[in-house]
């Protein structure tokens, strides 16, 4: 039968209900658009591509049972909808939305009391733009992801809303950009994971347990997010496990338990392979986290201010083989008697308080206490056991 480019297709107002809905949707040709009105709708499936516009929030309900809606056909579209009320079993990953085909619209739709909440799967190609993606009220290990991409390539996640879920999760997907979203009191803000060639921009991560955490990838740009206050158990603004070739610049990061943890990052140790540039990592318990084998990073230009604790090494040694050049440190103790704006001294980090609470986090319960000062005290007193420098940066 010959494709119809446009088919409107109007439902009443007064009882519209799921098989109205359903069947419609059964009826229509490839590539139909279905205007659907105001009203409470069921679960609904498609296997062609089409396009669902809601008009004046219709509600798509799923009953509590099973997922909302499901997107099997390639290059549909689903608009201003409510999508509610998913299945809570984890183990059949009950979900507001889930598509299974090429080339998906999801935009502009509100997702309530969904334990999943846009779930791609081998989906590449898809748009997922300004939904508001809440979860359902359970604890945070029992709620679902709020959005998860498997093995979905050249997506673009944008403007989305993204609350009180567990994570949103990037998971073999390449290719992929996240901008100008605003993600709140989650598990994870965004978690990548052998996913390569991601830009990440723009977002506002904030009260959630990690902010942004990257494994297994490479080909990364992060840049101009705002990092805030996460402070989980982690409590890491950015995380980096064995990840190449990066860029991390012009973020602020602030109030987090630890602003940026790093550990085997970058994995192939070349210069020129990992930069960190002008951002602001300042009021953070601990600015850098890192482990004594990280090597290989140029930080440059940074802002790092009134951290509890400047850099941390997470083990016993010093942090070697980073190029640390032209950043501000706000503890920063010599002078520029020629006024070029760069200190006359290498800034370097020896404290002997922060010495032990990296060998015994326990002692971060005496800071700021008396015996802290005393601690320091003794440390300028007596050169002789100060601790070797973590690191130094010369300009």
């Amino acid at each position: 039968m010959r494709r119809m480019i446009a088919i409107i297709l109007l439902l009443a107002v007064s009882g519209a209900h799921a098989e109205s809905l359903q069947a419609m949707i059964d009826r229509a040709e490839p590539g139909a658009t279905i205007a659907v009105p105001a009203g409470v709708y069921g679960p609904i499936k498609t296997d062609k591509p089409i396009k669902l516009i809601g008009e004046d929030w219709p509600v798509i309900d799923g009953g509590g049972v099973s997922d909302c809606v499901v997107l099997v056909g390639g290059e549909s579209e689903i608009r201003g909808f409510v999508i509610r009320n998913s299945g809570e079993d984890l183990d059949k990953e009950s979900t507001g939305l889930r598509v299974m085909g090429r080339g998906a619209v999801i935009e502009n739709n509100r997702f309530e009391n969904v334990l999943f909440g846009v779930d791609l799967k081998s989906a590449p190609d898809c748009v997922i733009r300004g939904n508001i993606i809440g979860s359902k009220a359970l604890d945070i290990a029992r709620r679902g992801d709020a959005l998860r991409l498997f093995r979905s390539n050249n997506c673009l996640i944008e403007s989305n809303t993204i609350e009180d879920g567990r994570d949103a999760l990037l998971w073999y997907s390449n290719k992929v950009v996240v901008r100008n979203n605003i993600s709140r009191r989650n598990r994870y803000g965004f978690h990548m994971m052998y996913a390569n060639d991601v830009t990440l921009e723009g977002n506002t991560i904030s009260d959630n347990s990690v902010g942004i955490y990257v494994m297994y990838g490479q080909n990364y740009v992060i840049r101009d997010n705002r990092l805030l206050r996460n402070r989980g158990p982690s409590g890491y603004g950015l995380g980096l496990k064995e990840i190449d070739r990066y860029c991390i610049e012009s973020n602020v990061l602030s109030g987090n338990r630890v602003a940026i943890y790093m550990d085997g990052s970058p994995l192939r140790r070349k210069a020129g392979n990992a930069f960190i540039n002008r951002n602001v990592i300042a009021c953070n318990d601990i600015g850098f986290a890192m482990l004594p084998a990280v090597k290989g990073n140029r930080i440059e230009g940074n802002s790092i201010s009134d951290n509890i604790e400047q850099l941390a090494v997470l083990g016993r040694g010093a942090v070697e083989g980073n190029d640390f050049t032209g950043n501000y440190w706000s503890d920063y103790t010599g002078y520029d008697a020629n006024h070029d704006g760069i200190g006359d001294q290498p800034y370097t980090s020896r404290k002997l308080f922060e010495s032990l609470i990296d060998s015994e986090p326990k002692l971060r319960l005496l800071i700021y206490s008396p015996a802290h000062e005393a601690i320091e005290f003794i440390g300028r007193a007596i050169p002789a056991i100060q601790p070797e420098a973590k690191f130094a940066d010369p300009a």
